[in-house]
């Protein structure tokens, strides 16, 4: 017999009614909320899920010697992707380890940590990158489900060690770095494409889904300035240089003052930038390994000291100081000056580099002779005002805009706090900081008729096909000099070269002009024991087709820039002068001499050792210093053997002598 239904259990059964179809109204009403009004944003989520988008990386342009060779261009390389729910789809653990190990082996990683890739609960997880064709070719020999190589490209340096500091790097991105890569990166880098498809969550293609492929755009090609022949004639010289000096570092920047273009532009110790964050330079690897913040070394083994460091320039300087008085008529190039060693401004005494006296000078024997009283005189005459003139019409008070990054600005002191002591000092080149580039390119305008030009790296960009996109034109920047002057002061610098101090940069044959320059480097706030050690010129005199800046940093013994930099100069420019098809131009006397196979002792007593040593040099010939002067080049020769005027073979020695 049933038992009645009661009144509660009627009301119980009404009320679980009632919650159904109340669960059945919200959860309708759910339903129609998310196809109805959020079917757009799930539509999105759904199609972003079965979305493949691949990037498609654009072919970085090549950077070019101003002659087509490349210095830098992009090789196509590979990288492994790993889709982890279909690499293990049906697999057991011992085959999905079997297969790590295999490929762990190919793309000589780690067998764990690919393992640990492949088996991540991911879409996909790339195993390597730069993977090269043959190792490529293994992969796809394995035939492994959920498993593609996308190509790509590589930066590759194919010179290696080779004017790393112009053309910088790329990161692990293929952005530029430093250098060129950098400051044209936008050019370089191009637009990178698309490859978008529908896949399923094991990165199978769908039967059914789309597919776009947006073709990459390759970057353009840059041609630089740089002579790949003149830039390796002074890497060769520089780093020979380096043995025989012992310096820190030495810098060389080579340009055409017709036009700015930079020829060459290299420090030592360089880089590989194929490998731009391992230093292989000893000193830099040794900062390297213990430096708990390792990238501010490898910021400065990158940095281009040329465009970027300041030093103070010595006696090249005078060179400006002396020019921009004949310019403006503060002195003429007959007028004579006197020096006693020694000068007296304003109750300071300043020196001369040398102990004798160089008594009554004309501008261009007191260049020749290096002659610091005199300039400081010849500063003095001029007035600051009027000195500071010409320091703004050099470029020296601001950069140069040369095209690349980080150009560092000159330290002068400011107008109003320069006094007579200041004057005179700068006017031989000390108490004012410059870059190299700034230097180079304000004495190039001597070479170029007194026209000021704005330096370069790069002359062009061009497409895939070598069409021209962008030429860039030679910037006169502004009138320095008159021709005039420009022609007195070119022989005052061929003077420096054929009888001053600056004979060891002498090449039989040609016209060469320039400075020695040896200035105190500023050490913590302090001129310090180290120097640097410099020659600036210009070649040949008569039609100037190359201007040089040889710096010597800290070099050990001898310091003085007409015993230690002027000879490097000579090397890079008898090699290039050769190279440039420029033919020499022999005086009888010349002739007289390379017919014998001779050369004229010149004359040195009562000169200073390292003045000396600069004038037997001129002449072919070799020097030794007595012993008791080893590390010496201070001293007066006051003796020398074979005489003054004696004919000799070339690289005889002259032996000199001290009290």
């Amino acid at each position: 017999m049933k038992a009645p239904v009661t009144l509660k259990h009627k009301r119980r059964i009404a009320i679980g009614f009632f919650v159904i179809a109340m669960l059945l109204i919200v959860l309708t009403f759910r339903v129609a909320w998310i196809q109805i009004v959020d079917a757009e944003e799930y539509t999105k989520k759904a199609t972003l899920q079965q979305t493949n988008d691949t990037t498609i990386q654009a072919k970085r342009g090549i950077i070019y010697d101003r002659n087509g060779k490349e210095l830098a261009t992009s090789t196509t390389c590979y990288t492994l992707w790993v889709w982890p729910s279909q690499f293990t789809y049906e697999k057991t653990d011992a085959e999905i380890k079997e297969m790590c190990a295999k490929i762990a082996e190919i793309i000589d990683k780690d067998e764990e940590k690919v393992l640990q890739s492949a088996t991540k609960e991911t879409l996909m997880v790339s195993l390597a990158m730069y993977l090269d064709n043959e190792t490529a070719d293994r992969i796809r020999e394995l035939e492994y489900d959920g498993i593609e190589l996308a190509e790509g490209t590589k930066r590759n340096y194919p010179l290696g060690n080779f004017a790393s500091h112009v053309l910088g790097s790329v990161n692990v991105d293929n952005q530029g770095r430093t250098g060129l890569e950098l400051q044209y990166d936008e050019y370089l880098s191009g637009v990178s494409g698309r490859w978008v498809k529908n896949t399923d969550l094991s990165g199978n293609e769908l039967v059914e889904g789309r597919e776009e492929y947006h073709e990459a755009q390759d970057g353009l090609n840059v041609i630089s300035t740089l002579d790949e022949a003149i830039q390796h004639y002074v890497e060769k010289a520089i780093d020979e240089g380096m043995e025989k000096t012992g310096a820190k570092r030495i810098m060389c920047l080579i340009m055409d003052p017709k036009t700015g273009d930079i020829l060459a532009s290299a420090v030592t110790p360089g880089f590989d930038p194929n490998n731009a964050t391992v230093p292989t330079d000893e000193t830099y690897l040794k900062e390297y390994e213990k430096a708990e913040n390792k990238s501010d070394v490898l910021s400065k083994m990158w940095r281009n000291p040329i465009v970027s460091d300041t030093y103070e320039p010595g006696s090249t300087f005078k060179l400006i100081t002396a020019s921009s008085a004949i310019e403006e008529r503060a002195i003429t190039t007959t007028e004579t000056f006197s020096c006693n060693s020694r000068i007296t401004i304003a109750g300071t005494t300043l020196h001369c580099w040398s102990n004798r006296d160089h008594g009554t000078q004309t501008i261009r024997e007191a260049i020749g002779n290096s002659c610091n009283p005199v300039l400081a005189k010849v500063a003095s005459k001029m007035g600051k005002t009027t000195l500071y003139k010409y320091l703004d019409l050099y470029g020296i008070t601001e950069k140069t805009g040369v095209d690349y990054p980080g150009e560092a600005g000159s330290i002068v002191q400011s107008l109003e706090n320069v006094g007579p002591v200041e004057l005179a000092t700068i006017g031989y080149g000390q108490g004012i900081s410059v870059t190299p580039i700034q230097l180079l390119t304000a004495i190039s305008a001597i070479g170029n008729d007194g026209l000021l030009m704005q330096p370069r790296y790069v002359k062009a960009l061009t497409d895939s096909d070598g069409k021209v996109v962008k030429e860039y034109d030679p910037v006169v920047v502004r009138k320095v000099l008159s021709a005039k002057t420009a022609s007195e002061m070119k022989e005052i610098m061929e003077y420096v070269v054929s009888e001053g101090g600056g004979g060891n940069a002498k090449i039989t044959g040609y016209r060469i002009g320039g400075k020695t320059g040896t200035a105190n480097k500023v050490e913590n706030g302090k001129y310090g024991e180290n120097y640097y050690s410099s020659f600036i010129g210009m070649a040949p005199m008569d039609d100037p087709k190359v201007s040089i800046l040889v710096i010597v940093d800290s070099p050990k013994g001898s310091y003085y820039g007409s015993i230690v930099a002027a000879p490097i100069a000579k090397s890079i420019l008898s090699d290039v002068l050769r190279y440039m098809n420029i033919t020499p131009e022999y005086t009888e006397e010349e002739k007289a001499a390379i017919e014998g196979n001779y050369t004229v002792v010149p004359d040195v007593v009562g000169k200073e050792f390292s003045e000396a040593a600069g004038i037997i040099g001129g002449k072919d010939l070799k020097y030794s210093r007595p012993k008791a002067a080893k590390d010496d080049d201070s001293f007066t020769v006051v003796d020398q053997y074979p005489k003054a005027g004696t004919k000799v073979k070339k690289n005889s020695v002259v032996y000199v002598y001290k009290e």
